[in-house]
């Protein structure tokens, strides 16, 4: 088994998440007392926050690829980068650290392919949604509709994101927002909604709605563990 290495911290709720479901699904598969093998190294969220509100993008580049440094030298075998913002930065990881990032949106965009989708909606950071770095991979690599939630519901999206489940915080009426928000995104032709923040997954359910939900956080980190399990590099 490949060694797992994890950018983690933003936010550790997920991060959390990442390593019970990745060594829930060694076991699975390997039976007995297996688990995976893997590092983390998890960073400060503060100052990650106040640099992506800044746009300081040169920044937290430095930031991720000094993480990968780091966990390549302790052994890493291939990256996984435990949110999906700042995937925004995964090529510049790859050329700088020389080490495999499994990339967050190729997954996903995998599995809504085999679900034989053509159009989903896409929710997480306004940086997500609005920028290209994440929309472009589904849309030219995987051939998939990527839509987006209106201006005042991205804004409700990011801030719920950052104001509640970062910390922790469980909403019943940020649910029915949420909902109410992919609800318009089924009006507007979505087959299935990707839930592109590892953070909206602790707060929306496939239970919650009526079409398919793409869990990033979960489809991540098993792949991880199948890209762990597979010879090739």
């Amino acid at each position: 088994m490949k060694i797992i290495g994890m950018i983690g911290g933003m936010s550790w709720e997920s991060s959390l998440e990442y390593y019970r479901i990745i060594n829930q699904t060694a076991q699975l598969k390997l039976g007995g007392f297996h688990s995976a093998k893997c590092l983390m190294y998890s960073v400060d969220f503060e100052e990650i926050e106040i640099l992506q509100h800044e746009e300081k993008w040169d920044k937290l580049t430095d930031i991720m690829v000094d993480a990968a440094q780091k966990l390549k030298r302790g052994g890493a075998d291939f990256i996984i980068i435990c949110t999906n913002t700042m995937h925004k930065m995964a090529s510049d990881i790859e050329d700088r650290a020389e080490i495999k990032v499994l990339h967050i949106a190729e997954v996903t965009g995998q599995q809504v392919v085999k679900k034989g989708m053509k159009k989903v909606g896409l929710l997480g950071t306004k940086f997500t949604m609005e920028q290209d770095f994440y929309k472009k991979i589904l849309e030219e690599k995987f051939n998939i509709d990527v839509i987006i939630p209106e201006e005042n519901e991205r804004k409700i999206v990011h801030e719920i994101i950052y104001n509640e489940l970062c910390k922790g915080i469980i909403s019943e009426t940020s649910k029915k927002k949420y909902i109410n928000i992919i609800n318009n995104l089924v009006l507007n032709g979505a087959e299935g909604v990707v839930l592109g923040c590892t953070e909206i997954p602790i707060l929306i359910k496939q239970e919650d709605v009526n079409i398919p939900v793409f869990d990033t956080t979960t489809i991540h980190a098993i792949s991880a563990v199948e890209f762990a399990l597979d010879n090739k590099v």
